[in-house]
């Protein structure tokens, strides 16, 4: 479509018009302007919700922001996956200190929508609230709505309820479309109050679909992503659009789809997640090139990595990481891996990059896929408790290189090199001159090698086994110039009256910086640990890594009048480094765990942020700074050698809060339901004969399809009415089906028939999303009295936990597979048979749809915190009951976290892996997950701050599920502190609303 006067006029009036309108097309369409066009320069300020307008385009080299070249790091968590909302800012500011200027995020359609025509976007669900915190945080926002977006949550996040309606998912089935356009009316009219280019908020880029492959090659799919981009825009989405090619497959590139004749607001993207036992692949410049090659898909807009792996994520059972959870996957896909993968995508002119996952999250309810259980941790950089991890540190020195050193947002491939034993990228910056070099190890042994530079400086390097390091040469410092350093540089700013450039590399490498001096420097080593000489118009510096913390060097006159600092650290130094900018000015702040704002107040320059242990505090700043606040509190501070002000002792680190016992259990049975006399007149009548499903309705047999009677989430009942005499009864048969893990439990007249449960995943069916079995149960063990069998109506009592609907990754319809019974069939005997069916009763209206299933107990509110269970019996654990059925267990706490203290807490469940039961764990009525005993590998459920009241009562339910095959528990339950900092952020309750 032609553009709106609403975008025309955020894109004129500026040299950057042509930019936004160019790069469309084909590969082969003509380019609107040069690359030259847009020089190498500082990139655009942190954005925020301003009131301006501002523009976006891109070339080959990367995004241009009003006219400045913008380099995206970004990294994913999703809202939906921490439902505290204060809790988000936390994530949010972690991200921002350590380096990520951009946050990308999916928007669950099932999360938002508990019916059709409805969407909640209030409490725990307010995006409006997230996009302006991002905002606030200084942090660009990459928005993915779907309306499919797989994630790892239950339908790829397609609601329940779309599983049972007509109309084919991600088609143009008229029938989808028209909830398709429901939904996103519904969420763009948050997002466009939000868009960068009018100044409301931080939203970048906004993406349509998510790795869709299924109808590339029929007339489908182009029509369908047509339809989408012009529905999008419609609704006042004036940003890019993109979509992220699920592989290296060229799908989507600008021109493949009509755009109604819009141009130059399209960008192609592509995923990936490379095994770290691979060596890492060339997507882009270095690579094969064409439309499998990545990047070179698409060469006119900028290489695009939408996700690229920042871990994995782990299935029932644990096979992906041999039982041992995220943990492995941390291991794994570590910081060496980080710098190997991601330093390869840098060499190859990836110049934004999403790390999926950086913070992974709680996939709380049933919210999870099959394939998923609760923790969604993802070996991220950020774990589930909301702590940085030593991951962290590769992400935040290359986001603030890439933020604060502009040479790197327009790098082209130079002469290549060979360094023996490594593999070497060349590249450099037309408009600088600067040189960058990429070495990587792919071997199992660490390599010494030698490293030629365009200069002619031979440079010896150690890269240790499967890792990498990035080399600059030519690299300005300021007023100076960089002939080479072994450390990596990792930022370049001005604080004041002073340049300061960063170096980093691993614990006890010794770096050798050499800088061009034409004219002899008064140089200063203000910490022991350094050592320099001048020789011949060259600098050369050198300082062990990490020994001494960080280590400073300060360089004066000579050629420039403008002081260098120059400061070296290892890893776990670096990250203690934290660069913001003011209005008044950049400043530097070395010491605590984070920094999350910094403002100047006249000579105060005042400081929150968080310390773990006792640390000291050191600031450079604007001239003119005279004392500093940490977290409201004066710090007494002197004036070093470098300028920078120092605290004079040490600040105090945070305490270990100690956490109550888990005591004074009640406890009570549950399932009624199995009992002949339960009276079931209020269910719902199962009497259906056709479904929109994709499972077969069995011949003969009524839809018994637990969605098809609107049960979307959780467990479900089933009764049926057997009529006639089942004295020849042999044996019951009930085929079902469900998400992985699933199992049901029957019983016959109120007794046990028996359990069935799916098996536990391995390698082959790891990522096998629906389970299909029949169980057959014989009736000769009931033991029935002659006048019980003898009866004319007798009752069936089936429970099936169900898990979660299927994704459809494949666009075949699959969330549409059938969940909960499917057939009943009856050996000896053919009696009438009538069903009813119960699950979860109306979606709690603070909770939302996922947070309940059809236990009993949850539909009579036994999680909830204000339910009154002073009549249930006192109980201790570790408990060891036998039996098949449900039994809830409740219990009070009260932490006593000191103020200004951020404690993340979790629950921790520990049994003999031979007791075949589970666990849904309700904390203040939010259900936060499931534990599996004999299955795991999951023990430990994060509680989050804000549903977890740290200073205040809690009530705890666990609904346990036995299938009386086994002793059950619940075994140890325990409270476990999983980290602790002095600061964090404000923290308001969430909603728990008791009966």
């Amino acid at each position: 479509m032609a553009l709106s006067r609403r975008t025309f006029s955020a894109l004129a009036g500026s040299a950057a018009l042509g930019f936004a309108l160019g790069g469309s097309g084909g590969p082969g369409a003509p380019s609107a302007y040069a690359a030259r066009s847009v020089p190498t320069g500082p990139p655009p300020p942190a954005p925020s919700a301003d009131g301006e307008r501002h523009t976006i385009g891109y070339d080959h080299h990367s995004l241009v922001v009003d006219g400045r070249r913008l380099v995206v790091w970004s990294g994913e968590m999703h809202p939906f996956r921490l439902p505290s909302p204060s809790l988000w800012r936390d994530v949010l500011e972690k991200m921002r200190a350590h380096g990520y200027n951009t946050v990308s995020i999916y928007v669950a359609w099932n999360y938002h929508s508990p019916a059709p025509g409805e969407y909640d976007f209030t409490g725990v669900r307010d995006l409006d609230l997230f996009l302006r915190t991002a905002a606030e945080t200084g942090l660009y926002v990459i928005l993915r709505p779907g309306p499919y977006i797989n994630a790892e949550v239950d339908a790829g996040g397609f609601p329940g309820w779309l599983t049972a309606t007509a109309g084919t998912a991600r088609t143009t089935d008229p029938t989808y479309l028209a909830h398709v356009d429901e939904w996103l009316t519904a969420v763009n009219r948050v997002v466009r109050r939000h868009q960068l280019t009018d100044g409301g908020g931080s939203v970048l880029l906004y993406q349509i679909e998510n790795e869709y492959d299924g109808h590339v090659t029929d007339p489908t799919g182009p029509a369908y992503m047509s339809h989408l981009y012009k529905k999008v825009r419609r609704d006042g989405i004036d940003v890019p659009l993109f979509h992220n090619d699920k592989g290296r497959n060229g799908y989507w590139i600008p021109g493949s789809f009509d755009t109604g004749g819009e141009k130059g607001k399209w960008l192609y993207g592509f995923d990936g997640y490379p095994s770290p036992t691979q060596a890492p692949p060339d997507w882009g410049d270095f690579g094969i090139g064409g439309l499998k090659g990545g990047a070179t898909a698409s060469p006119r807009t900028p290489g695009f990595v939408p996700e690229f792996g920042g871990g994995w994520f782990d299935p029932w059972g644990g096979v992906e990481f041999g039982g041992k959870g995220y943990a492995e996957s941390r291991r794994t896909r570590d910081e060496a891996y980080e710098r190997r993968f991601y330093l390869t995508n840098l060499a190859n002119g990836i110049t934004l990059h999403n790390v999926y996952m950086t913070y992974g999250g709680t996939t709380w309810g049933w919210l999870p896929a099959p394939v998923v259980y609760t923790s969604y941790d993802y070996g991220a950089a950020i774990d589930e408790a909301r702590n940085v991890t030593t991951k962290i540190a590769p992400m935040h020195q290359l986001g603030h290189l890439l933020q604060r050193v502009p040479d790197f947002a327009k790098l082209e491939r130079a002469a290549d090199v060979r360094v023996p034993g490594l593999k070497a990228y060349h590249l450099t910056n037309p408009d600088t001159g600067a040189h960058v070099y990429v070495l990587r190890n792919d071997g199992a042994s660490e390599v010494t090698s030698t490293l030629r530079t365009d200069a002619g400086d031979d440079i010896e390097v150690t890269v240790a086994a499967h890792d990498a390091r990035l080399l600059t040469t030519g690299l300005a410092l300021g007023k100076r110039t960089l002939r080479y350093c072994t450390a990596q540089p990792t930022f370049l700013l001005t604080a004041g009256r002073q340049d300061i450039a960063l170096f980093t590399g691993r614990y006890g490498e010794m770096a050798h910086l050499v800088l061009e001096c034409p004219s002899e420097p008064f140089v200063q080593r203000l910490d022991a640990e350094a050592a320099w000489v001048y020789d011949q118009g060259v600098l050369h510096v050198t300082a062990p890594l990490g020994q001494g913390g960080l280590t400073r060097v300060l360089v004066q006159r000579g050629e420039s009048d403008t002081p260098l600092l120059l400061l070296f650290a290892d890893d776990a130094t670096s990250v203690r480094l934290f660069p913001y900018d003011t209005p008044s000015g950049t400043l530097l702040v070395y010491g605590p765990a984070l920094l999350r704002h910094a403002k100047l107040s006249g000579t105060t320059v005042q400081l929150t942020g968080d310390t773990v242990g006792e640390t000291g505090l050191e600031v450079w700043g604007p001239r003119g700074i005279e004392s500093v606040t940490w977290n409201g509190h004066p710090v007494r501070t002197r004036v070093s050698l470098s300028g920078s002000l120092v605290a004079e002792s040490d600040m105090a680190g945070a305490p270990k809060p100690a956490l109550p016992v888990l005591a004074g259990w009640r406890r009570k049975t549950e399932n009624p339901e199995s009992a002949a006399g339960f009276d079931d007149s209020s269910w719902t009548v199962a009497d259906k004969k056709t479904s929109f499903s994709t499972t077969p309705v069995p011949k003969g047999q009524p839809v018994l399809f637990a969605d098809d009677y609107g049960f979307h989430y959780g467990d479900v009942w089933y009764r049926a009415r057997v009529e006639g005499d089942i004295e020849d009864l042999k044996s019951v048969s009930l085929s079902y089906s469900t998400g992985t893990q699933g199992m049901l439990m029957a019983w016959l007249d109120g007794k046990p028939l028996g359990s069935h449960r799916m098996p536990v995943p391995d390698a082959k069916t790891v990522r096998q999303g629906s389970w299909a079995a029949t169980a057959e149960f014989p009736v000769a063990g009931l033991k029935l009295k002659k006048k019980e069998r003898e009866k004319r109506s007798h009752v069936l009592s089936v429970l099936v936990r169900r898990m979660q609907h299927d994704m459809d990754g494949g666009s075949a319809d699959t969330q549409k597979v059938a969940r909960g019974l499917t057939a009943a069939t009856f050996k000896g005997v053919s009696p009438k048979v009538s069903w009813r069916i119960q699950g979860a009763v109306a979606p709690d209206p603070v909770r939302g749809p996922q947070n309940n299933g059809g236990l009993y107990g949850e539909r009579e509110g036994w999680h909830l915190p204000g339910f009154a269970d002073g009549a249930w019996e006192a109980a201790e654990l570790p408990r060891a009951d036998r039996g098949m059925g449900v039994t809830w267990y409740r219990t009070g706490f009260r932490p006593a976290v000191p103020d200004g203290v951020d404690a993340s807490v979790g629950l921790v469940l520990e049994d003999d892996p031979g007791r075949a039961y589970r666990v849904q764990i309700f904390l203040n009525g939010w259900n936060l997950g499931q534990y599996v005993n004999d299955v795991g590998p999951q023990h430990t459920f994060v509680l989050p701050n804000g549903i977890l009241r740290t200073r205040g009562s809690n009530t705890l339910a666990l609904a346990v599920l036995s299938d009386g095959t086994s002793e059950c528990g619940p075994g140890a339950v325990r409270l476990e502190l999983l980290g602790s900092a002095a600061g964090g952020v404000s923290v308001e309750t969430v909603p728990s609303p008791g009966r």
